[in-house]
């Protein structure tokens, strides 16, 4: 589906306008819409799936945090006025999205998470390489896949132009020092919504005991893991994803019909 990117209000965003419940996804550090690509295929007909790019590189430096992204999209929430959302987050969107949800649970429905930071991660680091080293970039894009051929052309020259912008890579750092230090482990106990964990076996940079751990630490959890699968369930497996995806969304709406 063709979605073009709307800009209003100083947000970017693209939105499929379909029939029923808002579906919100929050992209993390790297990539956006391409990420929810399947995702956006699947459900755009029958939920309103909205895209807000994060504004990572927008923001006044001082503001460059999780925090800073936290009430962008609360923000973002206020103006649409949506009265309430299914809120998905991959990464560093993981990590928004439950901190979005402690702060604003009347404004969510359901929490799905997938490769979300927020207790433990490990990617970049606290530096990026040598700017101008295509191959580190290129091999450290693969490494957030089982299947290294999911990182295409297209997406690594998406990281390695970014992490090639000074401005660009002073803000991805700041932002990724500042989700490690916003760890939610002791906030978690807050969510009540229902919650999706969807988790790939093969995670390298949030690996299969952090959704355990998520799944410990948030009480009206499922957590599902798919095999031969990395940092990205709805890129690398996104059929499987979907299917639960839509049995979860399903039975949260059958949920709220009873009550």
């Amino acid at each position: 589906m063709d979605l073009h990117i709307k800009e209003e209000h100083g947000f970017r965003y693209i939105e499929s306008g379909g029939s029923g419940e808002t579906l919100m996804l929050l992209h993390g550090l790297f990539g956006a819409l391409s990420n929810f690509q399947g995702i956006i295929g699947k459900f755009s007909d029958k939920y309103n799936v909205v895209v807000p790019i994060l504004p990572i590189y927008d923001l006044p430096i001082f503001q460059v945090s999780v925090s800073g992204l936290v009430d962008a999209v609360s923000k973002f929430v206020e103006f649409k006025g949506y009265e309430k959302v299914n809120v998905l987050g991959n990464s560093l969107g993981g990590h928004i999205a439950i901190l979005f949800t402690i702060a604003h649970p009347e404004k969510v429905s359901s929490l799905i998470l997938t490769g979300s930071s927020g207790l433990f991660e490990s990617a970049f680091g606290s530096a990026f390489p040598k700017r101008g080293d295509y191959e580190y970039i290129k091999n450290k894009t693969a490494e957030t896949f089982y299947d290294p051929a999911v990182a295409s052309k297209e997406l690594v020259d998406e990281v390695f132009s970014i992490v090639n912008d000074r401005g660009k890579a002073i803000r991805v750092v700041a932002t990724a020092k500042s989700a490690v230090r916003h760890n939610v482990g002791d906030k978690l106990y807050q969510i009540k919504a229902p919650t999706l964990l969807v988790w790939g076996k093969q995670d390298t940079i949030t690996p299969p005991f952090v959704a355990e751990k998520f799944h410990d630490l948030i009480e009206n959890s499922q957590l599902f893991f798919l095999d031969q699968c990395g940092h990205a369930p709805m890129m690398e497996k996104p059929d499987d994803f979907n299917d639960i995806l839509e049995k979860f969304l399903n039975e949260v709406t059958a949920e709220k019909s009873v009550s």
